[in-house]
C-alpha cells in the first residue's frame, strides 16, 4: 500500500500547513505508522520522498522520538514510567503486575497484538503514580491490581469496539 494512494488528500492538507516542506515530517510519520503499524525502512523513505528530502534527515527523526517505533507494536502501547518518584510510589509492582495479567515482560506485544508493555523516564505526573501512558492517554493512581483490571478491561473494550486507535500523535495535534 501507498502513502499517498490512501491518505492523499491528508497528506495534501498537512503539506499546506508548511511553507517549509522539512516543517512536515513529524505529522507525516505519525501518518505513515499508523498505516503501516511500525516504521521500517520503507516507510520511513516513503516519507523522505514525499518530503523530498534525503532519507537520512528523516531516520534521525525517527531514532530521536520515542513514539516512533520501528517494530510491531500493540494497538495499545503502555508506557509505565519508572522514574525514580514514581518507583518510590509503586511503579515497579505496576510493571509486575502487567506483566503478571498480561503474560508479557516490558519490551514484548501480547499474542493478540492488543498490548506492547514498556518503561519509560518522566512522564512528568509524579504525583498521581504509579502511572501509565497508554497511547497519549494518562491513567494514573494504577496502585491496585483491581485498577489494572478495570484498565485491561477497559482499553480491550475499546480495541475491539472498532474505535480508531493511534500509537502516534496523529490524532492528538488536533
Amino acid at each position: 500500500m501507498a502513502l499517498r494512494d490512501n491518505h492523499g488528500p491528508e497528506i495534501d492538507a498537512i503539506l499546506a500547513r508548511y511553507a517549509n516542506r522539512r516543517s512536515a515530517v513529524l505529522p507525516l510519520l505519525y501518518v505513515a505508522q499508523d498505516a503501516y503499524g511500525h516504521l521500517d525502512d520503507a516507510a520511513i523513505r516513503e516519507v523522505a520522498g514525499i518530503l523530498e528530502l534525503p532519507p537520512t534527515d528523516v531516520f534521525e527523526v525517527v531514532g530521536f522520538y520515542t513514539l516512533f517505533y520501528d517494530k510491531p507494536v500493540g494497538k495499545w502501547v503502555l508506557q509505565v514510567c519508572d522514574d525514580v518518584p514514581c518507583c518510590f510510589l509503586g511503579a515497579e509492582q505496576l510493571v509486575a503486575t502487567l506483566e503478571s495479567k498480561l503474560g508479557i515482560g516490558v519490551n514484548q506485544t501480547t499474542g493478540d497484538g492488543t498490548f506492547t508493555l514498556q518503561r519509560v523516564k518522566c512522564l512528568a505526573d509524579c504525583d498521581r503514580a504509579p502511572m501509565l501512558q497508554a497511547n497519549l492517554e494518562y491513567y494514573r493512581n494504577l496502585d491496585t491490581p483491581e485498577k489494572v483490571d478495570a484498565l485491561i478491561s477497559e482499553l480491550r473494550g475499546r480495541a475491539a469496539s472498532g474505535e480508531v486507535l493511534s500509537v502516534s500523535g496523529r490524532f492528538a495535534e488536533r
